[in-house]
Order: C-alpha cells, then structure tokens, then sequence
C-alpha cells in the first residue's frame, strides 16, 4: 500500500497535547486563544453569513450546513458553530486534544463529531464541508503549502475556506513571538516558531495554478488598553484570508 503523505508535524502535536487538559482554562495557556475568540467569531459568522446568504439574528442560522474544524484542539470553535446551527466535525492529529474536547462537549450538551485523525484522511474518506476552518493551525505543520490544499479540496462545490494565522514580519518577531511569549508570557515559550510564520503573499501562492480564488488579508489587531482584539486593516501580525474553490 503506498504511504499517505501527512503534513502533521510530530513535535508539534506532542507540544499541544501536553497541554490539552488546559484548553477551556481562560486564564491558562490558552488564554490568548479565549481573548481572541470574539473577534475570530465575529468574522466567520459574518462571512459565512454572506456567502451563505444567511440571516445571522435567527437562532440557529447556518443549520443544514457543515462545518470542518481542522486543527481544533480542545473545540474552543467548535463549540459556538455547534451553538449557531452548523454540524459540526472538529479534527486534530492529537489523540488528547480530542479527548479533552469530547469531554468538554458532552458536559456541555452538544453533539459534535470529534475525530483524531487528519485532512489526508478525510480526503480519503470523501468527506466534504460546506465551511472548512482552517485557524491557527497551517503556521504549526511541516508542509504549509500541501495542507493548504489538502483542506482546500474538502471544502464542497459552493463553499468557502477560511485560514487565520501569523505574518513573518519583524512586527510580529517582536510583539507576537519575543512579546508574547517572553515578555507578557500570554503563551508558553516554544509555542511558535517564527520561521514558520507565512506571509498573505504566501498563502497566495500556495494557490497559484489552482481552481481557488483567495481573497484577504484581513487583520486582526490587539488594543492593549480595552484587552480586546478587532478586526483590522493592520496584518503585520494576525490576519484571515478567505479561500474559495472556483
């Protein structure tokens, strides 16, 4: 049987699963992540809504749709797409991510597919998704480029992909890896490798050639004195870009 080509990258699963009974302490290491959350929400509830042609005041407005969460730790995003109607299916390569977002969800009341597995295996299983969320997640694996199409291709006839991640800039050396990590500690050191940060014209790229329209960046800031972040013409350092197949 020939080998599945994996984008996972071994070292950096094992570091977020040493911390996955960690994910819904909001003052824990992932506090960064619950600080940040509103913001991310606000923009996939928007687009998607939009794209969807969906009215956002009703209860439950994207039911009937579904909605991929790859990389999605301990469900930190699945959970309010369950809330707001999607069905939901979160992926992660880490075994205890799973565990701890399984956990979390059935104490919570919610139903939500939660598999350890990875995209080259969904796409071997033919699943498609109507929404694929692709956050915080293509900065952390060994082949940007192969699993940004990888998650491209499940994302169904009419869908939408949306990628979060960090811009290699020296903005971003300074404030979201030496800053974030050394300075205010809002993340254990380690967490990013800075080399790994892509560039908008990167991610670009990765879809030259391909049937996929990119549409971004769009930046999200930080404002130190409300402890809130927004969305933003300002990418230097987080950013979202849109990818939709044509």
């Amino acid at each position: 049987m020939a080998q599945v080509h994996s984008s996972i990258d071994p070292d950096e699963v094992a570091r977020f699963s040493a911390l996955a009974d960690r994910w819904w302490d909001a003052t824990g290491p992932f506090a960064p992540l619950h600080r940040f959350n509103p913001v991310r929400l606000g923009f996939i509830r928007d687009r998607v809504a939009v794209h969807f042609g969906r009215e956002i005041r009703q209860a439950r407005p994207f039911s009937g749709l579904k909605l991929l969460d790859i990389g999605c730790g301990g469900g930190l995003l699945s959970e309010p797409m369950t809330r707001l109607g999607f069905e939901v299916t979160g992926v992660d390569a880490s075994e205890q991510n799973i565990g701890a977002a399984g956990a979390h969800a059935e104490a919570q009341g919610l139903n939500i597919d939660y598999r350890a597995s990875t995209a080259e295996a969904l796409l071997e299983q033919d699943r498609r998704f109507d929404v694929v969320l692709n956050m915080e997640v293509i900065e952390h694996v060994a082949d940007p480029r192969r699993f940004l199409l990888d998650t491209a291709r499940l994302v169904a006839p009419g869908g939408m992909m949306i990628v979060a991640t960090l811009n290699r800039t020296l903005r971003s050396l300074a404030l979201a890896k030496v800053g974030a990590e050394y300075v205010l500690r809002w993340v254990p050191a380690g967490t990013h490798d800075w080399n790994k940060f892509l560039t908008p014209e990167e991610i670009r790229s990765f879809a030259d050639g391909e049937p996929l329209a990119v549409d971004g960046p769009f930046g999200v800031t930080y404002n130190p004195l409300s402890g809130q972040w927004r969305e933003s013409q300002d990418a230097s350092i987080n950013y979202m870009m849109i990818v939709t197949p044509l």
